[in-house]
């Protein structure tokens, strides 16, 4: 998908996200998967380099 794909702000996110992959719901969901395992990742990277003393004790948590 190109970057400079156009979507309509007024547009509901899930039709967004829909739309941007020309209407492929397996697409669009394992697109949405693998930006879970990234965030995760990074969430989990994040926490690895972070002080309890920065944030005063919060620790970030892989579960909602």
């Amino acid at each position: 998908m190109s970057a400079m794909k156009q979507v309509r702000e007024d547009q509901d996110p899930v039709d967004q996200a829909i739309n941007w992959h020309d209407g492929d719901m397996r697409a669009t969901i394992a697109t949405l998967l693998e930006d879970c395992r990234f965030l995760r990742q990074q969430l989990n990277t994040a926490s690895g380099c972070m002080s309890t003393g920065l944030t005063r004790g919060w620790k970030p948590s892989l579960d909602r």
